[in-house]
C-alpha cells in the first residue's frame, strides 16, 4: 500500500489531461467519465449536478479538451438538458496544439430519436451534433431532426457499430450515461476510467455509474493516477 496525501503539489487539470499518451491502432481509445457519491450514487434528484464541484467541473472541461468525439446517450441529453460544446481558448489552442480540431465533435446515440429539434444541445448551426441510430428509427423524428443535426442510420447502436463509424478518431469520451457505459463494458471496449469520487452519501435508488448486461467477466483495471481536490478525489483508470 501507498500513502497519498491530499496536501501534495497543485497540478493543472488541463496539461495533465493533455500529457497522457492515448491511443491504440484496432479501434479508438475509449475514455468514461462520471462523477459517483461515496456510495456509488451517479445521480441525485435527476442528475448529476448536485454532485458536482468546482474541481469536478474543471476536470470535466480539462477532459472534453482531449477527445476526437464526445459520446453520450440521449437519456443523459434530456436528464442533464445538454447544452453544445465549447471550449475556452486555452482547450481549444491545447488542442490545435495536439493537432485536434478546435472543437470535439458530439455524438448522440439513440435507438428511437427520442429528441426535440428544438433542444438547446442542437443550438449551435456551427457545430452540427451528430445522431446515431438504428435502421428502426422512425422516419418522421428522422426527418425531423435532420434538420439541426447530422443524422446517422448505423446497422445498429451496440458499440460495435459506433466505433466503427468513429474509427478514424484516436479518442472517444463517453459521458453517459448508464445505460450507454454498461454497453460499452459489456462490449468490453472501455480502455480508460476518469472517476470522480464526490464526498457525499446519497442512498435512495440512485443508478451505478452503469448498468445493462455483464460481460464475460468483469474488466480488470488498474489505478493510474490518484489527485485530491478541495472536497473530491480524481481517479484515473487504465484497462489492465
Amino acid at each position: 500500500m501507498i500513502r497519498t496525501e491530499p496536501d501534495g503539489d497543485a497540478v493543472d487539470p488541463l496539461q495533465v489531461q493533455m500529457s497522457y499518451p492515448r491511443g491504440r491502432s484496432d479501434r479508438p481509445w475509449v475514455v468514461g467519465n462520471f462523477v459517483t457519491t461515496i456510495d456509488g450514487a451517479a445521480v441525485v434528484d435527476g442528475g448529476s449536478t448536485a454532485i458536482n464541484d468546482e474541481d469536478d467541473k474543471e476536470m470535466f472541461a480539462a477532459l472534453r479538451a482531449v477527445p476526437d468525439f464526445i459520446l453520450v446517450g440521449a437519456g443523459t441529453v434530456r436528464a442533464e438538458n445538454y447544452s453544445p460544446v465549447t471550449l475556452d481558448e486555452r482547450r481549444r489552442q491545447a488542442r490545435v496544439e495536439a493537432r485536434l480540431e478546435p472543437t470535439p465533435h458530439l455524438a448522440v446515440v439513440t435507438r428511437s430519436l427520442d429528441l426535440e429539434p428544438s433542444h438547446r444541445v442542437f443550438g449551435d448551426p456551427e457545430h452540427r451534433v451528430t445522431v446515431l441510430t438504428d435502421h428502426d428509427a422512425p422516419d418522421d423524428r428522422f426527418a425531423a431532426l435532420s434538420e439541426v443535426a447530422d443524422v446517422v442510420r448505423l446497422k445498429s447502436t451496440e458499440p460495435e457499430d459506433v466505433l466503427h463509424f468513429m474509427r478514424m478518431a484516436r479518442v472517444v469520451l463517453c459521458e453517459g450515461g448508464p445505460s450507454l457505459m454498461g454497453q460499452l463494458i459489456a462490449a468490453e471496449v472501455v480502455d480508460e476510467l476518469a472517476l470522480t469520487v464526490a464526498p457525499m452519501l446519497a442512498a435512495g435508488e440512485s443508478p451505478r455509474m452503469a448498468h445493462g448486461p455483464a460481460p464475460e467477466s468483469p474488466l480488470d483495471m488498474r489505478l493510474n493516477r490518484v489527485l485530491h481536490g478541495d472536497r473530491s478525489l480524481f481517479l484515473r483508470y487504465l484497462r489492465a
